[in-house]
Protein backbone atom coordinates (compact mmCIF):
# COMPACT_ATOMS: atom_id res chain seq x y z
CA UNK A 1 0.00 0.00 0.00
CA UNK A 2 1.38 3.40 -0.98
CA UNK A 3 1.98 6.04 1.68
CA UNK A 4 0.03 9.27 1.58
CA UNK A 5 1.64 12.36 0.10
CA UNK A 6 1.39 14.06 3.50
CA UNK A 7 3.33 11.25 5.14
CA UNK A 8 6.11 11.58 2.59
CA UNK A 9 6.28 15.33 3.22
CA UNK A 10 6.80 14.62 6.92
CA UNK A 11 9.62 12.23 6.11
CA UNK A 12 11.29 14.78 3.83
CA UNK A 13 11.00 17.49 6.46
CA UNK A 14 12.80 15.47 9.11
CA UNK A 15 15.31 13.82 6.81
CA UNK A 16 17.69 16.75 7.08
CA UNK A 17 17.58 16.92 10.88
CA UNK A 18 17.96 13.27 11.85
CA UNK A 19 20.04 10.24 11.00
CA UNK A 20 18.63 7.59 8.69
CA UNK A 21 16.16 5.44 10.59
CA UNK A 22 15.45 1.71 10.40
CA UNK A 23 12.73 0.83 7.93
CA UNK A 24 11.28 -1.69 10.38
CA UNK A 25 11.46 -2.08 14.16
CA UNK A 26 10.72 -5.56 15.48
CA UNK A 27 9.91 -5.96 19.15
CA UNK A 28 10.25 -9.57 20.35
CA UNK A 29 8.94 -10.48 23.80
CA UNK A 30 9.63 -14.03 24.99
CA UNK A 31 7.08 -14.87 27.65
CA UNK A 32 8.62 -16.10 30.95
CA UNK A 33 12.23 -15.94 29.72
CA UNK A 34 14.49 -15.88 32.75
CA UNK A 35 17.89 -14.34 32.10
CA UNK A 36 19.72 -17.53 33.03
CA UNK A 37 18.26 -19.35 30.02
CA UNK A 38 20.82 -17.50 27.91
CA UNK A 39 23.78 -18.84 29.85
CA UNK A 40 22.29 -22.29 30.47
CA UNK A 41 21.34 -22.99 26.85
CA UNK A 42 23.85 -20.81 24.98
CA UNK A 43 26.20 -23.59 23.91
CA UNK A 44 23.36 -25.54 22.31
CA UNK A 45 21.91 -22.60 20.38
CA UNK A 46 22.59 -22.51 16.65
CA UNK A 47 24.45 -19.50 15.27
CA UNK A 48 21.65 -17.58 13.59
CA UNK A 49 19.16 -16.96 16.42
CA UNK A 50 19.92 -15.97 20.00
CA UNK A 51 23.67 -16.12 19.36
CA UNK A 52 23.38 -13.74 16.42
CA UNK A 53 21.42 -11.24 18.49
CA UNK A 54 23.79 -11.53 21.46
CA UNK A 55 27.13 -11.68 19.65
CA UNK A 56 26.35 -9.04 17.01
CA UNK A 57 24.04 -6.88 19.12
CA UNK A 58 24.12 -5.29 22.57
CA UNK A 59 23.13 -7.37 25.61
CA UNK A 60 22.08 -5.87 28.93
CA UNK A 61 22.91 -8.61 31.41
CA UNK A 62 21.46 -6.98 34.51
CA UNK A 63 18.01 -5.84 33.36
CA UNK A 64 15.07 -6.01 35.76
CA UNK A 65 11.41 -5.32 36.26
CA UNK A 66 10.99 -2.61 38.84
CA UNK A 67 7.49 -3.48 40.10
CA UNK A 68 5.23 -6.31 41.16
CA UNK A 69 3.20 -8.27 40.16
CA UNK A 70 5.47 -9.53 37.40
CA UNK A 71 2.96 -10.87 34.90
CA UNK A 72 2.34 -10.88 31.15
CA UNK A 73 -0.06 -7.95 30.85
CA UNK A 74 1.95 -5.54 33.01
CA UNK A 75 5.19 -6.74 31.40
CA UNK A 76 4.12 -5.99 27.85
CA UNK A 77 2.61 -2.67 28.94
CA UNK A 78 5.79 -1.60 30.75
CA UNK A 79 8.00 -2.48 27.80
CA UNK A 80 5.95 -0.48 25.34
CA UNK A 81 4.91 2.48 27.53
CA UNK A 82 8.23 3.02 29.31
CA UNK A 83 6.53 3.25 32.69
CA UNK A 84 5.19 1.02 35.46
CA UNK A 85 1.65 -0.16 36.32
CA UNK A 86 1.32 2.79 38.68
CA UNK A 87 1.11 4.96 35.56
CA UNK A 88 -0.03 2.77 32.66
CA UNK A 89 -2.69 1.05 34.78
CA UNK A 90 -2.19 -2.58 33.75
CA UNK A 91 -1.75 -3.93 37.27
CA UNK A 92 -2.11 -7.63 36.42
CA UNK A 93 -3.33 -10.05 33.79
CA UNK A 94 -6.62 -9.63 35.59
CA UNK A 95 -7.89 -7.53 38.45
CA UNK A 96 -11.05 -7.10 40.47
CA UNK A 97 -13.22 -4.29 39.10
CA UNK A 98 -15.12 -2.93 42.09
CA UNK A 99 -17.60 -1.03 39.91
CA UNK A 100 -19.01 -4.23 38.39
CA UNK A 101 -18.05 -6.62 41.22
CA UNK A 102 -16.10 -9.05 39.06
CA UNK A 103 -12.65 -9.97 37.86
CA UNK A 104 -11.75 -8.67 34.40
CA UNK A 105 -9.03 -9.40 31.85
CA UNK A 106 -6.53 -6.57 31.44
CA UNK A 107 -7.57 -6.13 27.78
CA UNK A 108 -11.28 -6.70 28.37
CA UNK A 109 -13.57 -4.42 26.39
CA UNK A 110 -17.31 -5.12 26.52
CA UNK A 111 -17.88 -3.01 23.40
CA UNK A 112 -15.68 -5.24 21.22
CA UNK A 113 -16.50 -8.63 19.70
CA UNK A 114 -14.59 -11.35 17.89
CA UNK A 115 -13.61 -11.14 14.24
CA UNK A 116 -12.54 -14.34 12.51
CA UNK A 117 -13.15 -16.80 15.32
CA UNK A 118 -15.67 -17.93 17.92
CA UNK A 119 -14.29 -16.70 21.24
CA UNK A 120 -11.97 -14.26 23.00
CA UNK A 121 -12.94 -11.19 21.03
CA UNK A 122 -13.93 -8.73 23.76
CA UNK A 123 -10.45 -7.28 23.49
CA UNK A 124 -8.88 -3.84 23.06
CA UNK A 125 -6.05 -1.74 24.56
CA UNK A 126 -8.46 0.75 26.16
CA UNK A 127 -7.32 -0.12 29.70
CA UNK A 128 -3.80 1.14 28.96
CA UNK A 129 -3.81 4.69 30.35
CA UNK A 130 -0.75 6.07 28.53
CA UNK A 131 0.54 5.97 24.98
CA UNK A 132 2.94 3.30 23.78
CA UNK A 133 6.05 3.66 21.66
CA UNK A 134 4.00 2.22 18.79
CA UNK A 135 1.37 4.94 19.35
CA UNK A 136 4.04 7.60 19.20
CA UNK A 137 5.44 6.22 15.95
CA UNK A 138 1.97 6.32 14.41
CA UNK A 139 1.37 9.84 15.68
CA UNK A 140 4.73 11.13 14.46
CA UNK A 141 4.07 10.04 10.88
CA UNK A 142 0.38 11.01 10.93
CA UNK A 143 -0.66 7.33 10.93
CA UNK A 144 1.21 6.48 7.74
CA UNK A 145 3.66 4.33 9.70
CA UNK A 146 2.27 0.81 9.91
CA UNK A 147 2.11 -1.10 13.21
CA UNK A 148 1.09 -4.75 13.57
CA UNK A 149 0.95 -6.85 16.75
CA UNK A 150 1.06 -10.68 16.71
CA UNK A 151 0.84 -13.04 19.67
CA UNK A 152 -0.65 -16.26 20.94
CA UNK A 153 -2.27 -14.25 23.76
CA UNK A 154 -4.72 -11.39 23.34
CA UNK A 155 -2.80 -9.17 25.77
CA UNK A 156 0.48 -9.96 24.03
CA UNK A 157 -0.90 -8.56 20.78
CA UNK A 158 -3.27 -5.78 21.87
CA UNK A 159 -1.06 -3.93 24.36
CA UNK A 160 2.19 -3.71 22.33
CA UNK A 161 0.38 -2.71 19.12
CA UNK A 162 -1.02 0.33 20.90
CA UNK A 163 -4.29 2.22 20.74
CA UNK A 164 -4.62 2.72 16.98
CA UNK A 165 -2.48 0.19 15.10
CA UNK A 166 -2.79 -1.17 11.60
CA UNK A 167 -3.81 -4.45 13.22
CA UNK A 168 -3.46 -6.78 16.20
CA UNK A 169 -3.93 -10.54 15.95
CA UNK A 170 -3.99 -13.41 18.44
CA UNK A 171 -4.90 -17.10 18.66
CA UNK A 172 -8.44 -18.35 19.24
CA UNK A 173 -8.18 -21.36 21.56
CA UNK A 174 -11.49 -22.77 20.25
CA UNK A 175 -11.29 -22.40 16.48
CA UNK A 176 -7.51 -22.45 16.06
CA UNK A 177 -7.71 -19.29 13.94
CA UNK A 178 -5.71 -16.11 14.26
CA UNK A 179 -8.33 -13.51 15.15
CA UNK A 180 -8.87 -9.86 16.02
CA UNK A 181 -11.72 -7.78 17.44
CA UNK A 182 -14.14 -5.18 16.14
CA UNK A 183 -12.12 -2.56 18.01
CA UNK A 184 -9.62 -2.81 15.16
CA UNK A 185 -11.62 -3.78 12.07
CA UNK A 186 -14.80 -5.49 10.87
CA UNK A 187 -13.09 -8.16 8.79
CA UNK A 188 -9.77 -9.97 8.83
CA UNK A 189 -7.31 -8.85 6.14
CA UNK A 190 -6.98 -11.29 3.26
CA UNK A 191 -3.47 -12.37 4.28
CA UNK A 192 -4.74 -13.54 7.69
CA UNK A 193 -7.72 -15.30 6.11
CA UNK A 194 -5.42 -17.14 3.72
CA UNK A 195 -3.17 -18.19 6.60
CA UNK A 196 -6.17 -19.49 8.59
CA UNK A 197 -7.28 -21.52 5.56
CA UNK A 198 -4.03 -23.47 5.80
CA UNK A 199 -5.21 -24.86 9.18
CA UNK A 200 -1.71 -25.05 10.58
CA UNK A 201 -2.85 -25.95 14.14
CA UNK A 202 -4.32 -29.19 12.81
CA UNK A 203 -0.99 -30.06 11.21
CA UNK A 204 0.89 -29.33 14.43
CA UNK A 205 -1.50 -31.36 16.56
CA UNK A 206 -1.51 -34.38 14.25
CA UNK A 207 1.95 -35.50 15.33
CA UNK A 208 4.22 -35.74 18.34
CA UNK A 209 6.35 -33.30 20.25
CA UNK A 210 9.74 -34.99 20.30
CA UNK A 211 13.14 -33.75 21.38
CA UNK A 212 14.72 -31.57 18.71
CA UNK A 213 18.25 -32.81 19.43
CA UNK A 214 19.91 -35.89 20.88
CA UNK A 215 19.30 -36.38 24.60
CA UNK A 216 22.93 -35.60 25.40
CA UNK A 217 22.23 -31.98 24.44
CA UNK A 218 19.85 -31.60 27.37
CA UNK A 219 22.33 -31.87 30.23
CA UNK A 220 21.26 -28.46 31.53
CA UNK A 221 17.89 -29.94 32.51
CA UNK A 222 16.78 -32.44 35.12
CA UNK A 223 15.60 -35.96 34.34
CA UNK A 224 12.74 -36.24 31.86
CA UNK A 225 10.49 -38.25 34.18
CA UNK A 226 10.16 -36.35 37.45
CA UNK A 227 7.47 -35.48 40.02
CA UNK A 228 7.56 -31.69 39.47
CA UNK A 229 5.71 -31.52 36.16
CA UNK A 230 2.07 -31.38 35.10
CA UNK A 231 0.70 -33.44 32.22
CA UNK A 232 -0.39 -31.61 29.09
CA UNK A 233 -3.59 -33.62 29.26
CA UNK A 234 -4.64 -36.42 31.57
CA UNK A 235 -2.99 -39.67 30.63
CA UNK A 236 -0.32 -38.12 28.38
CA UNK A 237 2.48 -38.46 30.91
CA UNK A 238 5.26 -35.95 31.55
CA UNK A 239 8.12 -37.30 29.43
CA UNK A 240 9.06 -37.27 25.75
CA UNK A 241 7.66 -37.94 23.26
CA UNK A 242 4.34 -36.14 23.83
CA UNK A 243 1.74 -37.62 21.48
CA UNK A 244 -0.45 -34.65 20.54
CA UNK A 245 -2.54 -36.60 18.04
CA UNK A 246 -4.57 -38.14 20.88
CA UNK A 247 -6.12 -34.71 21.40
CA UNK A 248 -5.73 -33.19 17.94
CA UNK A 249 -9.22 -31.65 17.94
CA UNK A 250 -8.39 -29.68 21.08
CA UNK A 251 -7.10 -26.38 19.69
CA UNK A 252 -6.25 -25.15 23.19
CA UNK A 253 -3.65 -27.92 23.58
CA UNK A 254 -1.45 -26.17 21.04
CA UNK A 255 -0.51 -23.42 23.49
CA UNK A 256 1.36 -25.96 25.61
CA UNK A 257 3.63 -26.88 22.72
CA UNK A 258 6.54 -25.06 21.02
CA UNK A 259 4.61 -25.15 17.75
CA UNK A 260 2.68 -22.01 18.66
CA UNK A 261 6.03 -20.23 18.36
CA UNK A 262 6.22 -21.57 14.82
CA UNK A 263 2.74 -20.22 14.21
CA UNK A 264 3.63 -16.76 15.53
CA UNK A 265 6.76 -16.69 13.37
CA UNK A 266 4.78 -17.67 10.28
CA UNK A 267 2.02 -15.12 10.89
CA UNK A 268 4.64 -12.43 11.50
CA UNK A 269 6.25 -13.23 8.15
CA UNK A 270 2.84 -12.99 6.51
CA UNK A 271 2.31 -9.63 8.23
CA UNK A 272 5.56 -8.25 6.80
CA UNK A 273 4.47 -9.26 3.29
CA UNK A 274 0.74 -8.59 3.62
CA UNK A 275 1.14 -5.14 5.19
CA UNK A 276 4.30 -4.17 3.28
CA UNK A 277 6.18 -3.59 6.52
CA UNK A 278 9.62 -2.04 6.12
CA UNK A 279 9.20 -1.54 2.38
CA UNK A 280 9.94 2.18 2.29
CA UNK A 281 11.66 4.89 4.31
CA UNK A 282 8.85 5.54 6.78
CA UNK A 283 9.60 3.29 9.79
CA UNK A 284 7.10 0.53 10.57
CA UNK A 285 6.79 -1.56 13.73
CA UNK A 286 6.08 -5.26 14.19
CA UNK A 287 5.47 -6.58 17.71
CA UNK A 288 5.89 -10.32 18.28
CA UNK A 289 5.14 -12.13 21.53
CA UNK A 290 6.18 -15.77 21.83
CA UNK A 291 3.92 -17.25 24.49
CA UNK A 292 4.54 -21.01 24.34
CA UNK A 293 7.56 -20.49 26.59
CA UNK A 294 5.21 -19.31 29.34
CA UNK A 295 2.55 -22.01 29.09
CA UNK A 296 5.19 -24.74 28.89
CA UNK A 297 7.14 -23.15 31.74
CA UNK A 298 4.05 -23.15 33.95
CA UNK A 299 3.43 -26.83 33.26
CA UNK A 300 6.95 -28.22 33.48
CA UNK A 301 9.11 -25.73 35.37
CA UNK A 302 12.41 -24.00 34.47
CA UNK A 303 14.62 -27.09 34.89
CA UNK A 304 12.62 -29.34 32.56
CA UNK A 305 13.68 -30.82 29.26
CA UNK A 306 10.46 -29.42 27.82
CA UNK A 307 11.52 -25.86 28.57
CA UNK A 308 15.02 -26.41 27.22
CA UNK A 309 13.68 -28.01 24.05
CA UNK A 310 11.26 -25.11 23.60
CA UNK A 311 14.13 -22.62 23.69
CA UNK A 312 16.27 -24.64 21.30
CA UNK A 313 13.32 -24.67 18.90
CA UNK A 314 12.63 -20.97 19.45
CA UNK A 315 16.28 -20.28 18.64
CA UNK A 316 15.70 -21.77 15.19
CA UNK A 317 12.44 -19.84 14.73
CA UNK A 318 14.27 -16.57 15.46
CA UNK A 319 17.08 -17.57 13.12
CA UNK A 320 14.63 -18.23 10.29
CA UNK A 321 12.82 -14.97 10.96
CA UNK A 322 16.02 -12.92 10.90
CA UNK A 323 17.05 -14.57 7.64
CA UNK A 324 13.61 -13.72 6.26
CA UNK A 325 14.11 -10.06 7.23
CA UNK A 326 17.54 -10.07 5.61
CA UNK A 327 15.95 -11.24 2.40
CA UNK A 328 12.83 -9.05 2.39
CA UNK A 329 14.10 -5.81 3.97
CA UNK A 330 17.84 -6.13 3.86
CA UNK A 331 20.37 -6.70 6.61
CA UNK A 332 21.14 -3.36 8.22
CA UNK A 333 17.74 -1.87 7.38
CA UNK A 334 15.89 -3.11 10.47
CA UNK A 335 16.19 -2.85 14.25
CA UNK A 336 15.31 -5.64 16.68
CA UNK A 337 14.94 -5.67 20.43
CA UNK A 338 14.30 -8.82 22.44
CA UNK A 339 13.24 -9.06 26.05
CA UNK A 340 10.81 -10.89 28.33
CA UNK A 341 7.67 -9.94 30.23
CA UNK A 342 8.82 -11.66 33.46
CA UNK A 343 10.80 -14.62 34.73
CA UNK A 344 9.68 -17.52 36.94
CA UNK A 345 10.63 -19.31 40.12
CA UNK A 346 11.86 -22.87 40.26
CA UNK A 347 9.23 -25.40 41.24
CA UNK A 348 8.98 -25.02 45.05
CA UNK A 349 8.77 -28.78 45.58
CA UNK A 350 12.05 -29.19 43.68
CA UNK A 351 13.62 -26.33 45.65
CA UNK A 352 12.43 -27.74 48.97
CA UNK A 353 13.79 -31.21 48.18
CA UNK A 354 17.17 -29.64 47.51
CA UNK A 355 17.15 -27.69 50.80
CA UNK A 356 16.42 -24.32 49.20
CA UNK A 357 13.94 -21.82 50.71
CA UNK A 358 10.53 -22.37 49.11
CA UNK A 359 6.99 -23.30 49.98
CA UNK A 360 3.27 -23.14 49.25
CA UNK A 361 0.23 -21.30 50.47
CA UNK A 362 -3.44 -21.17 49.50
CA UNK A 363 -5.49 -18.12 48.51
CA UNK A 364 -8.70 -19.82 49.59
CA UNK A 365 -7.27 -20.32 53.05
CA UNK A 366 -6.19 -16.66 53.24
CA UNK A 367 -9.70 -15.55 52.27
CA UNK A 368 -11.26 -17.79 54.94
CA UNK A 369 -8.74 -16.62 57.52
CA UNK A 370 -9.57 -12.96 56.91
CA UNK A 371 -13.32 -13.54 56.78
CA UNK A 372 -13.25 -15.50 60.03
CA UNK A 373 -11.15 -12.90 61.81
CA UNK A 374 -13.26 -9.94 60.68
CA UNK A 375 -16.49 -11.78 61.43
CA UNK A 376 -15.23 -12.49 64.94
CA UNK A 377 -14.17 -8.88 65.44
CA UNK A 378 -16.91 -6.94 63.63
CA UNK A 379 -19.78 -9.36 63.06
CA UNK A 380 -20.72 -11.95 60.45
CA UNK A 381 -20.41 -11.11 56.78
CA UNK A 382 -18.64 -11.68 53.50
CA UNK A 383 -15.73 -9.35 54.17
CA UNK A 384 -13.46 -10.19 51.23
CA UNK A 385 -14.64 -9.39 47.73
CA UNK A 386 -11.53 -10.74 46.01
CA UNK A 387 -7.90 -11.75 46.49
CA UNK A 388 -5.81 -11.37 43.35
CA UNK A 389 -2.25 -10.28 42.54
CA UNK A 390 -1.40 -10.53 46.28
CA UNK A 391 -3.97 -7.82 46.95
CA UNK A 392 -7.04 -8.01 49.17
CA UNK A 393 -10.18 -6.20 48.02
CA UNK A 394 -12.50 -5.62 50.94
CA UNK A 395 -16.29 -5.49 50.78
CA UNK A 396 -16.59 -1.78 51.41
CA UNK A 397 -20.38 -1.86 51.19
CA UNK A 398 -20.40 -4.15 54.22
CA UNK A 399 -17.96 -1.85 56.02
CA UNK A 400 -20.32 1.08 55.34
CA UNK A 401 -23.43 -0.88 56.31
CA UNK A 402 -21.89 -1.71 59.67
CA UNK A 403 -20.74 1.92 60.04
CA UNK A 404 -17.15 0.85 60.65
CA UNK A 405 -13.89 2.71 60.24
CA UNK A 406 -12.20 1.28 57.13
CA UNK A 407 -8.74 1.93 58.55
CA UNK A 408 -9.53 -0.17 61.61
CA UNK A 409 -10.82 -3.00 59.45
CA UNK A 410 -7.65 -2.92 57.37
CA UNK A 411 -5.51 -3.02 60.51
CA UNK A 412 -7.18 -6.28 61.49
CA UNK A 413 -6.53 -7.73 58.04
CA UNK A 414 -2.86 -6.74 58.18
CA UNK A 415 -2.48 -8.21 61.65
CA UNK A 416 -4.06 -11.46 60.41
CA UNK A 417 -1.80 -11.67 57.36
CA UNK A 418 1.37 -10.89 59.27
CA UNK A 419 0.69 -13.79 61.62
CA UNK A 420 1.20 -16.16 58.68
CA UNK A 421 4.78 -17.40 58.31
CA UNK A 422 4.76 -17.33 54.48
CA UNK A 423 3.90 -13.60 54.34
CA UNK A 424 6.83 -11.22 54.89
CA UNK A 425 4.98 -7.92 54.60
CA UNK A 426 1.42 -6.56 54.40
CA UNK A 427 0.59 -2.91 53.90
CA UNK A 428 -2.41 -0.62 53.82
CA UNK A 429 -2.99 0.67 50.28
CA UNK A 430 -3.23 4.21 51.66
CA UNK A 431 0.38 3.94 52.79
CA UNK A 432 1.47 2.52 49.43
CA UNK A 433 -0.35 5.37 47.66
CA UNK A 434 1.87 7.92 49.42
CA UNK A 435 4.85 6.51 47.44
CA UNK A 436 7.41 7.28 50.12
CA UNK A 437 9.23 3.93 50.32
CA UNK A 438 13.01 3.71 50.03
CA UNK A 439 13.39 -0.06 50.43
CA UNK A 440 13.89 -1.58 46.94
CA UNK A 441 11.36 -4.35 47.53
CA UNK A 442 8.69 -1.94 48.69
CA UNK A 443 9.45 0.43 45.81
CA UNK A 444 8.54 -2.43 43.48
CA UNK A 445 5.30 -2.85 45.40
CA UNK A 446 4.35 0.80 45.03
CA UNK A 447 5.36 0.87 41.36
CA UNK A 448 2.73 -1.80 40.76
CA UNK A 449 -0.01 0.05 42.64
CA UNK A 450 -2.75 1.94 40.84
CA UNK A 451 -4.89 4.27 42.97
CA UNK A 452 -8.16 3.24 41.31
CA UNK A 453 -7.61 -0.40 40.33
CA UNK A 454 -5.55 -1.96 43.11
CA UNK A 455 -6.79 -3.58 46.30
CA UNK A 456 -7.06 -2.30 49.88
CA UNK A 457 -4.21 -4.34 51.37
CA UNK A 458 -1.10 -5.48 49.50
CA UNK A 459 1.21 -8.23 50.72
CA UNK A 460 4.49 -9.89 49.76
CA UNK A 461 5.11 -13.62 50.08
CA UNK A 462 8.37 -15.32 51.00
CA UNK A 463 10.60 -16.19 48.03
CA UNK A 464 9.53 -19.16 45.88
CA UNK A 465 6.18 -19.45 47.64
CA UNK A 466 3.31 -20.35 45.30
CA UNK A 467 -0.44 -20.76 45.60
CA UNK A 468 -1.12 -24.51 45.55
CA UNK A 469 -4.72 -24.22 44.33
CA UNK A 470 -3.70 -26.12 41.16
CA UNK A 471 -1.46 -28.62 42.94
CA UNK A 472 2.23 -28.59 43.73
CA UNK A 473 3.64 -29.13 40.27
CA UNK A 474 4.86 -26.57 37.76
CA UNK A 475 5.71 -22.96 38.46
CA UNK A 476 4.44 -19.38 38.44
CA UNK A 477 5.56 -15.75 38.56
CA UNK A 478 4.33 -12.49 40.11
CA UNK A 479 6.80 -11.53 42.83
CA UNK A 480 9.39 -8.73 43.31
CA UNK A 481 12.20 -11.27 43.66
CA UNK A 482 15.02 -11.52 41.14
CA UNK A 483 13.94 -14.88 39.69
CA UNK A 484 10.87 -13.01 38.41
CA UNK A 485 12.44 -9.61 37.67
CA UNK A 486 15.76 -10.52 36.00
CA UNK A 487 15.34 -10.78 32.24
CA UNK A 488 17.49 -10.08 29.15
CA UNK A 489 17.33 -6.92 27.06
CA UNK A 490 19.00 -7.23 23.65
CA UNK A 491 19.20 -4.63 20.89
CA UNK A 492 20.36 -5.67 17.43
CA UNK A 493 20.50 -4.18 13.97
CA UNK A 494 20.59 -0.71 12.50
CA UNK A 495 22.45 1.77 14.66
CA UNK A 496 23.38 -0.77 17.36
CA UNK A 497 27.00 -1.52 18.19
CA UNK A 498 28.25 -4.82 19.57
CA UNK A 499 28.76 -5.13 23.30
CA UNK A 500 27.25 -5.92 26.67
CA UNK A 501 26.77 -4.22 30.01
CA UNK A 502 26.31 -5.34 33.60
CA UNK A 503 24.88 -1.98 34.66
CA UNK A 504 21.49 -2.44 36.30
CA UNK A 505 18.79 -1.16 33.99
CA UNK A 506 15.00 -1.32 34.01
CA UNK A 507 12.48 -2.73 31.58
CA UNK A 508 10.98 0.75 31.37
CA UNK A 509 14.17 1.91 29.63
CA UNK A 510 13.30 0.14 26.36
CA UNK A 511 10.63 2.56 25.10
CA UNK A 512 12.67 5.74 25.79
CA UNK A 513 15.62 4.13 24.03
CA UNK A 514 13.47 3.44 20.98
CA UNK A 515 12.19 7.02 21.06
CA UNK A 516 15.76 8.30 20.88
CA UNK A 517 16.80 5.83 18.18
CA UNK A 518 13.77 6.76 16.07
CA UNK A 519 13.99 10.44 17.03
CA UNK A 520 10.29 10.59 17.93
CA UNK A 521 8.31 11.62 20.99
CA UNK A 522 8.45 9.66 24.23
CA UNK A 523 5.33 7.75 25.28
CA UNK A 524 3.15 10.03 27.42
CA UNK A 525 3.90 8.37 30.75
CA UNK A 526 7.47 7.24 30.13
CA UNK A 527 9.79 7.63 33.11
CA UNK A 528 12.53 5.20 32.09
CA UNK A 529 15.95 6.33 30.88
CA UNK A 530 17.44 5.77 27.41
CA UNK A 531 20.03 3.01 27.52
CA UNK A 532 23.08 5.24 27.20
CA UNK A 533 25.43 2.46 26.09
CA UNK A 534 23.69 2.44 22.70
CA UNK A 535 24.50 6.11 22.15
CA UNK A 536 28.12 6.24 23.29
Amino acid sequence: MKRTFFGLLILMFFAGTSQEKPRLVVGIVVDQMRYDYISRFYNDFDGGGFKRLIDDGFLFRNAHYDYMPTKTGPGHASIYTGTTPARHGIIGNDWYATSIDQKINCVYDSTASVVGGVSNGEVSPRNVKTTTITDELRLFYNFTSRVVGVSLKDRGAAIPAGHNPTGAYWYDLESGNMITSTYYQKNLPSWIEKYNERNRPNAFLSGKWELLKAREAYNESIEDENPYEQELRKGMGVSFPHDLSKHKKDMSLLKYTPFTNTLIKEVSMEAVIGENLGMDSIPDFLTMSFSATDDIGHRFGPRSKEVQDTYLRLDREISEFLSFLDDKIGEGNYLVFLSADHGATDVPAYMYKNKMPAGYHNNGYIRSLINDRLSERFGEGKWVSSIINEQVYLNKNLVDDKQLNLTEVKKEVIKTLMAEDYIVDALDADLVAMRMFTDPMLIRLQNGYDNKRSGDILYILKPSTLNDAWGRKGTDHRTPYTYDTHIPIIFYGKGVRKGNSVRQVAITDIAPTLSMLLNISLPSGADGEPLKELFE
